[in-house]
């Protein structure tokens, strides 16, 4: 069975650039039949925080991502640890006790000879007296994982055939020095346990995916199929990291843009296929072919979003926002008109409050001084209440035989005097919502 799983650090809230893996593991498991685990990777406990968690939860059900199962990894340290002692006694764990500094120093010296900047197992090297001599001069141990310097070969599933030599990757830390457990040893245990079957991240894990590689066969597991998308970069190419924290989904979310509209944009952005605004969730997956995706850095430009918003709100029907219309007060025989007219002159739902306020309260009248006559002269020919359809070419007819005036001359001032705006919806029709005039 296929079981995908998108597994984000509570240690800030979700962002478009973590989206793309959730929706795209989310799409694989859909269309398989199978299992979407989220898993969280909490193991950071002074960096991960509850507030966080809650706030991945809500992102996900609010964009319709649902999961099959939940895991918390630090749950998991028991596990964790006894997956470490099964390598080390497969010598594939060992102690090191640099420092930051000691490193630091040995990558520069490397670069300045030309050489790639890879740990030098120094580590290997140390006797047990030599350990014993460096935790009483108060180092504290932590531990590497012992690559096997081959090639690490597999076919990605949008990058194509990847081949890594090993020997040119530094042997990665799995456990810190206080314990703390590393998300490229705890991903892959999990990952062999959980019977994780496609993993989809983005390409700068291609390197941790080659060494996870290694660690999961090291376990005795078969490691899963991976397919790396490309990382998103502004709309004029540049680093996108550096404003991901004004791209978090619950900013996206207060400034009103809708799910479906994020989803149908992440779901097509980078591969072969033209973005279309999906009619549901159901229609992407559908749609999804991980093989249309291409390499080459992907722009995001979040106005993108905002037609894709307005598109989905237009086409909503009024049983989709009864709700919200009445928690506005639109009493329930005016909702459809209203909703009518409002519906075609949005960009999102939280536009709807000014065109209800508009209705029910009226609107300052903008008239230029050379229309002040005329603009009096008309408002003492608008015909009686209730106002219908049919009303305002009744009154724009009198005006114009009482006064001559005629086109935009004619037209332009009324709307003023009547909407406080030069544009908005015909007339015709939003004629018969407004409750107050204020112009009278």
């Amino acid at each position: 069975m296929t079981v995908t799983r998108f597994a984000p650090s509570p240690t800030g809230y979700l962002h478009i650039g973590n989206l793309r893996a959730a929706l795209m593991n989310f799409m694989i498991a859909r269309q398989q039949g199978g299992t979407f685990i989220l898993r969280l990777d909490d193991t950071d406990q002074e960096r991960s925080k509850q507030e966080y968690i809650d706030g991945i939860f809500q992102d996900l059900e609010w964009l319709g991502l649902t999961w099959d199962r939940i895991e918390y990894q630090s749950k998991r340290i028991g596990r964790y640890m006894e997956a470490a002692e099964d390598l080390k006694s497969k010598g594939r764990f060992y102690e090191v006790f640099e420092t930051p500094t000691e490193l630091d120093l040995k990558r520069k010296k490397l670069l300045n000879m030309g050489k790639p900047p890879v740990y030098d197992r120094a580590g290997l090297k140390l006797s047990e007296e030599d350990k014993a001599r460096l935790r009483a001069e108060g180092r504290e141990g932590y531990w590497r994982y012992l690559l096997d310097q081959e090639r690490i070969e597999w076919t990605d599933g949008i990058l194509g055939p990847i081949s890594i030599d090993a020997a040119s990757v530094s042997d990665p830390v799995m456990i810190k020095a206080d314990g703390q457990v590393l998300y490229t040893f705890a991903s892959s245990v999990d990952d062999i346990d959980m019977g994780v079957t496609h993993i989809v991240r983005g390409a700068d894990h291609v390197t941790n995916t080659a060494t996870q590689i290694q660690i999961m066969k090291s376990l005795g597991g078969t490691p899963p199929e991976f397919a790396h998308h490309s990382l998103l970069t502004g709309p004029q190419g540049e680093a996108l990291s550096k404003r991901l924290g004004t791209l978090s989904l619950r900013d996206l979310r207060a400034n009103g843009i809708e799910p479906m509209a994020i989803l149908s944009l992440m779901a097509r952005l980078g591969s072969s296929k033209p973005v279309e605004l999906a009619g549901s969730i159901q229609d992407l997956i559908d749609g999804f072919e991980i093989g249309s995706f291409g390499a080459a850095p992907t722009k995001f430009d979040a106005e993108d979003l905002k037609p894709l918003t307005r598109a989905w709100v237009q086409r909503l029907p009024l049983e989709a926002v009864a709700d919200r219309l009445a928690a506005l007060g639109v009493p329930a025989d005016v909702q459809p008109d209203f909703w009518a007219v409002a519906s075609q002159n949005i960009d999102v739902l939280g536009d709807l409050d000014r065109w209800w306020t508009l209705c029910r309260d009226g609107a300052d009248p903008v008239i230029a001084p050379e229309d002040a006559d005329f603009v009096r002269e008309a408002l003492a020919l608008l015909p009686a209440r209730p106002w219908g359809p049919d009303s305002w070419g009744q009154w724009t007819n009198a005006v114009k035989a009482a006064t001559g005036r005629k086109g935009k001359g004619l037209f332009m001032p009324l709307r003023r005097a009547l909407t406080g705006m030069d544009h908005g919806p015909e007339m015709a029709a939003l004629m018969p919502l407004l409750q107050v005039v204020r112009a009278l």
